[in-house]
């Protein structure tokens, strides 16, 4: 029996050692495979680097100094005239664009060539200008110096402006270009179309189905959906700075000097009769010749200098006239004179982006005379909001041929990929100004059950530390204690040192001592409410803690808390200040303690002004007042109030060391306000008499008091 087994246990052996020689041999084998595969791929791509490849395109040359010149004859054909009716789906040949396999669109411009006539004249003035278009597009991530993957091609012809080109002869030269294919997927650019009598609002050229980029479009010219429509660039506004003066001087001021006699006759008699407009024009000289920089006054001829005068202006005219462009459009916006529109059918630069009703009043031709009357109409509020707007437009998008360029070229390029287009939010509602849009979708009041998470900024106040968490572990809703070290020169105590809690803690040291650290989005933050409270805090009780959440599960998209602030405007230095003396109104909870949502900290960290964040970092205070501001830019709500305490009272607060013991903190404090509201560019803290008071919970008719241990007036 004992041999039977041997020889089955022998025979057995022999087929596993069999079986693992050839796994073994097979390994080995698929390992020297991959090997030698590996070698191959390298060797193959050594040798076929070092090929000079084929499609190799040199970028353009801008230079244009000495450029191969190109004649046209007379009888050479010309381009087909434009497509009235072209839509992307009509003129433009979408399966060139993307073939990178990216959502981008590609740009090439054609080389530079000096065209000239039979007799020896150029057919177009390269102009400044269009040099500053073609090296933005050159620099731009748009550019490929390959036609073949172009989606886009742009002419090196100038066609800005009607005066400087003869139409014929850049129409033959638009039809030599290599690429042309009557002008599919080609775009042309003109700022000043039109020329007398007539001076249409389309650039009069023949230019099949390119996209025409042009300024002074009217709703009859303009395909919607093809052509972009551009602003009229001035070089005087982008002279202009963002200085403005403290208060403005007149209601409604028209500096623009080309009006109709017509409506220039509606505006004497408005301006004759009401001292809300002040009408300008030129200045008569006794030369006969036009000082563009000064304008006169129509009633009593007294001379204002241009454009300074503009920023003392609330209201400023555009008036319709024989070119639907004008300059003085961009002069208004820079100067921040909230544009009024009186021309029916023009387009407004990049209408399909930019939301013009955000930063301009328009009014019918037909009711200009009763434009006094509506501009009367405007709320406070709406006159705020379209003020604080128009230079960030500006600078955003008109403030330089580069800026118009670019932004011409995001257009086009949601156009041709429209899933990669960015949100209405994004062109048009500034994060400075209007805050991200509320992301707290969150019911009336917020479930209790999931608790809060106490997050405790401390540096080595270790004592003060300990007692504060042998408090909070008694609040029946905290769900966990987040401690924030932000001391890297001390190691925080031992476990072992810990108090014996019953609630999850953990320690979190930071790599840099800053007080934004309190409001880092930890992913240790669990929970949607999050306590941040100081080191020091120690004299709340549990009840008033938990009447705290209680309170904030009815406001979850505002701060909830104890010490509370004003704003108030000093007159004397006309700038805002930080007041800390009681008062029945408040505009500011103290985060030393106080509840707010986590998405908050999230914002604070990557959404806020970097500006606000760098000045708090740098000056180690005001991070409360930061985050207060933050908050009420983006609810536009004030924070709650809790707790009777009138004031909120810190008997057990004796180090000297504490930051508010500096003698300069409370005018760190007040330059901290005043420099947040210029930053966001409006006061965004909202004042209100209001505050959650426990006591209407005391025992009453035999009901037990729902926070006994809540503390004295």
């Amino acid at each position: 029996m004992a041999a039977e087994t041997f020889l089955k246990t022998s025979k057995y052996s022999k087929y596993t050692s069999y079986r693992n020689i050839l796994y073994h041999r097979f390994f080995v084998g698929l390992l020297l495979f991959i090997v030698v595969s590996l070698v191959l791929i390298v060797v193959c791509n050594i040798f076929t680097g070092s090929t000079p490849r084929g499609d190799f395109h040199e970028s353009i040359n801008l230079d244009a100094s000495s450029l191969p010149v190109r004649t046209l004859i007379s009888e050479s054909r010309t381009s087909s005239p434009r497509v009235t009716n072209c839509t992307y789906w009509s003129c433009f040949n979408v399966y060139k664009c993307g073939r990178g396999g990216h959502d981008k669109i590609t740009i090439y411009i054609y080389p530079l060539k000096d065209y000239r006539t039979d007799d020896e004249k150029a057919i177009s003035k390269f102009s400044r200008e269009f040099y500053e278009i073609l090296n933005t597009i050159k620099n731009s991530k748009y550019y490929t110096p390959n036609p073949d993957d172009a989606c886009l091609l742009v002419p090196s012809i100038d066609t800005l402006n009607q005066n400087s080109f003869s139409s014929k002869y850049v129409a033959q030269a638009l039809q030599s270009l290599e690429h042309w294919n009557n002008g599919e997927n080609h775009l042309i650019f003109n700022m000043v179309a039109g020329v007398a009598p007539n001076y249409n609002t389309v650039i009069d050229l023949n230019t099949s189905k390119a996209i025409i980029a042009g300024a002074g479009f009217d709703t009859w010219t303009f395909r919607y959906g093809f052509d972009i429509s551009l602003p009229l660039y001035s070089p005087t506004a982008q002279k202009i700075n963002n200085s403005q003066p403290k208060q403005k001087n007149y209601m409604i001021i028209s500096t623009q000097l080309n009006i109709p006699e017509d409506y220039l006759a509606e505006l004497q008699s408005v301006a004759s009769s009401s001292n809300d407009l002040l009408l300008l024009d030129r200045c008569k000289t006794a030369s006969g010749k036009t000082d563009y920089m000064k304008r006169c006054e129509y009633t009593t001829g007294k001379v204002f200098d241009y454009p300074d005068i503009l920023k003392e202006g609330m209201f400023c005219l555009v008036v319709r006239s024989a070119r639907l462009a004008q300059p003085v459009l961009m002069d208004i916006i820079a100067s921040q004179c909230i544009p009024i529109i009186i021309a029916d059918t023009i387009v407004m630069p990049f209408n399909s982006h930019v939301d013009w009703n955000k930063i301009a009043l328009f009014v019918p031709e037909e009711n200009i005379k009763n434009m006094l009357k509506i501009v009367h109409s405007v709320s406070k509020e709406r006159r705020g909001e379209l003020y604080w707007q128009l230079r960030w437009v500006y600078d955003r998008y008109f403030s330089s041929i580069e800026r118009i360029t670019s932004t011409m070229l995001e257009i086009i390029n949601e156009k041709v990929f429209p899933l990669a287009a960015r949100m209405y939010e994004d062109w048009n509602m500034p994060e400075h100004l209007y805050g991200p849009v509320n992301p707290l979708f969150l019911p009336v009041t917020a479930p209790k059950s999931p608790g809060f998470t106490a997050v405790i900024l401390t540096f080595d106040r270790v004592d003060s530390l300990f007692t504060l968490v042998r408090k909070l572990v008694r609040t029946p809703s905290l769900a966990k204690i987040l401690v924030v070290w932000n001391n890297q020169k001390k190691q925080p105590p031992p476990s072992s040192e810990w108090p014996v809690v019953n609630k999850p803690l953990k320690v979190i040291q930071t790599k840099e001592n800053k007080l934004s650290n309190r409001f880092f989005p930890y992913d240790e933050i669990e929970t949607e409410c999050q306590l941040t409270i100081d080191d020091d805090i120690v004299m709340l009780t549990p009840d008033e803690l938990e009447f705290g959440f209680d309170v904030w599960r009815e406001f979850p998209d505002r701060i909830v808390g104890f010490p509370s602030r004003l704003h108030v405007w000093d007159n004397v230095t006309s700038s805002w200040k930080y007041h800390s003396e009681w008062t029945n109104q408040i505009s500011m909870v103290l985060t030393g303690a106080a509840f707010h949502h986590k998405i908050w900290s999230w914002y604070y960290t990557y959404k806020m002004p970097a500006e606000i964040r760098s000045w708090v970092d740098d000056n180690f205070n005001c991070e409360d007042i930061a985050m207060n501001f933050l908050v009420a830019n983006v609810t536009r709500k004030p924070p709650i109030k809790v707790t009777p305490r009138k004031k909120f009272k810190c008997p057990e607060c004796t180090n000297t060391e504490m930051l508010s013991a500096d003698a300069r903190h409370m005018s760190q404090r007040s330059a901290c306000v005043d420099r947040f509201s210029r930053i966001y560019g409006h006061m965004a803290l909202k004042a209100v008499e209001f505050r959650a008071d426990p006591l209407q919970y005391r025992e009453a008719a035999g009901v037990p008091h729902a926070y006994p241990d809540i503390g004295a007036l």
